[in-house]
């Protein structure tokens, strides 16, 4: 009998809350947080991140505080996406993107992997590996997304499985009025509790 292995990437716990709050927009542009994409930028390469030495200034985002804590932008084939609306992180993300690079954007090595969401987990498994485990994780991730504006919300609504898309904006860390906190992962080799990206979302578009 053939093995099936399974890695499964947890995000966040559930919080239950009865309908999620209006998204605050927060034009980037004006605040002068802005930033263009790089000429070299690709899907055949690892995302761009620019860490910074010194935090930026928090972004009020309704009863959330969304702290800025590296420039992210990213080319990447979506292989799942999921939409939430009554967990406590869908206050600010509405929707999860499972995202692959490099030799996870190819159909190659796609058709050998049966990859799912749910919960803000993100599941793959397969028969024979295609690739090394390690490509595996390291050229793929599950991404939580802060539309920074009602526009940049309506086009995230419509990106779909096997989508190729490019996007920027800021890997974060959020703080609630009332203690509650949600920290972006600043690394793509992490797995487990806590790896995946929370994304304040400049601009997104298809590639």
């Amino acid at each position: 009998m053939k093995n099936i292995f399974i890695l499964t990437v947890i995000c966040v716990a559930g919080y239950f809350i009865q309908k999620p709050k209006e998204y605050a927009d927060v034009n980037l542009d004006k605040s002068g947080y802005s930033f263009p994409y790089k000429s070299s930028l690709s899907i055949n390469k690892e995302p761009i991140q620019k860490d910074f030495k010194k935090e930026l200034t928090p972004v009020k985002m309704g009863d959330y505080y969304v702290t800025p804590i590296a420039e992210f932008q990213v080319a990447a084939r979506v292989l799942a996406a999921k939409h939430y609306s009554i967990d406590r992180e869908a206050d600010l993300s509405p929707v999860d993107l499972a995202l692959g690079w490099g030799p996870m954007a190819k159909d190659s090595v796609l058709n050998a992997l049966d990859i799912k969401q749910r919960n803000r987990f993100y599941f793959w498994r397969t028969e024979s590996f295609p690739i090394p485990r390690k490509e595996i994780e390291t050229n793929s991730a599950n991404m939580h997304f802060i539309p920074s504006t009602k526009a940049v919300g309506d086009k995230l609504k419509q990106v779909d499985k096997d989508d190729k898309i490019k996007f920027k904006g800021y890997l974060v860390r959020i703080e609630a009025t009332d203690g509650w906190r949600w920290t972006s992962s600043t690394t793509r080799s992490d797995t487990g509790g806590g790896a995946c990206e929370v994304i304040l979302v400049d601009d997104i578009s298809l590639l």
